[in-house]
């Protein structure tokens, strides 16, 4: 008696052995045996015999295609949206040989759908000298473009198309972007249009664009960028556009590193409104050269807050200079680079903490030529508001100003 438990439990092991050797060498397990497998790994795959002159191959194959898990079905619904409004844009221009005979260069770039009337957004550098601009839509139908208007400080360009059916893109926001946010690319890089990446905003930085013009709030992404995605898209996870592509970081190699940036869209949308108001590109400006303080500038110097943009000079004639701002007037060096000191030092617009340049641009960029703005300042120890009647950038002398 003491040992029928012994007896019992090397009889199961045996009966189970015996059924799943036996059932697994000939292919096919015991009915009762496949009852106890997952229904997706019974199902999901079969074995085809293909038989050729190479000799016989066993595939295992799937019954049928997987469903899209989530972050697949955000991919594909991003592209679907937002692919019909970006275009190809070729811009054509004439050089000439060593024989003085004529010779056609082309260059590549994106943009996008404005409008149904066939307005599209794009890059100034994308057509800039070009004598032929054509567009290829996303149905690869041609047609020639025409110029509404340039913005070169922003390296923005409008354009014209005149072509039915057009699907124009959803404009988002560009203020408030989060580092580590989910973006997309496409473009037509290497002329490979309709092309998409993805990747996340790596950073919110101020950059110099590809004629060394100034870009405030530049969005950094390590979604790939190459040469014939400038001018396209950049989208959030909804598909809406929060920026246009404009540059890569390539160190020397004319490709992807990594590193893209891309012009807010806020910063498009002004130089849209304008256009649409004025037929002109008209910045709002405050006429000044300045200089950004932080903690350890600011104890350096004596000044009575440890943030803000100390004005370092006045233009003439504008903005600034009517509404009685003061620049500096002591000479000194941060490193090798002389600065002017003794300016008033802006710390906010219209109740807005002014910390960076970034925030100053950003302000400015919210309104238009001829609004009044309310500055908060220290004049030495004092601190004063001052209400100061935008200035139109066109209409002042040019030079480093805000």
């Amino acid at each position: 008696m003491k040992y029928r438990p012994v007896l019992l439990v090397l009889v199961l092991l045996s009966g189970f052995y015996y059924l799943t050797t036996r059932g697994a060498s000939s292919g096919a397990p015991r009915p009762w045996v496949r009852n106890l497998l997952p229904a997706a790994a019974s199902n999901a795959l079969h074995t085809e015999n293909v038989t050729g002159p190479l000799g016989a191959f066993e595939l295992t194959e799937a019954s049928a295609a997987p469903a899209f898990d989530t972050e697949e079905q955000q991919n594909i619904a991003v592209y679907k949206k937002a692919l019909p409004s970006v275009v190809n844009i070729t811009s054509t221009t004439v050089s000439y040989d060593f024989f003085y005979g004529p010779v056609p260069q082309q260059g590549q770039g994106s943009g996008f759908l404005l409008d149904k009337q066939g307005h599209i957004l794009t890059n100034n550098h994308v057509i800039d000298g070009g004598q032929r601009i054509e567009v290829t839509l996303a149905d690869k139908h041609k047609y020639k473009a025409s110029i509404v208007g340039v913005d070169k400080g922003h390296d923005l360009a409008l354009l014209l198309i005149n072509a039915p059916n057009l699907t124009p893109a959803t404009l988002s926001e560009s203020n408030g972007l989060i580092v580590g946010q989910r973006v997309y690319a496409i473009g037509n890089p290497f002329g490979l249009s309709g092309t998409m990446t993805r990747g996340i905003i790596s950073a919110i930085r101020s950059i110099h664009g590809p004629q060394n013009n100034p870009i405030e709030d530049a969005i950094q992404t390590d979604a790939s960028v190459n040469p014939g995605n400038s001018g396209g898209p950049l989208l959030n996870s909804r598909g809406e556009v929060i920026g246009i592509t404009t540059l890569i970081a390539s160190n020397g190699a004319d490709q992807s590193s990594g590193i893209g940036f891309a012009i807010p869209i806020n910063t498009a949308k002004a130089f849209i409104d304008d256009f649409a108001r004025y037929g002109r590109v008209r910045r709002p400006a405050l006429d000044i050269s300045t200089l950004p303080i932080g903690p350890d500038i600011a104890e350096q110097i004596g000044l009575p807050s440890d943030y803000g943009i100390l004005i370092e000079r006045v233009l003439p004639g504008g903005a600034a200079e009517k509404a009685g701002l003061k620049g500096g007037t002591q000479r000194a060096y941060q490193g090798n680079t002389p600065v002017m000191l003794g300016g008033d030092l802006i710390v906010a617009i219209d109740g807005q903490d002014v910390q960076s340049a970034q925030d100053l641009s950003g302000a400015l960029n919210s309104h238009h030529a001829g609004d009044t703005v309310t500055l908060s300042i220290f004049r030495g120890r004092r601190r004063m508001d001052v209400r100061v009647t935008l200035s139109d950038a066109r209409d002042v002398p040019t030079g480093p100003q805000a």
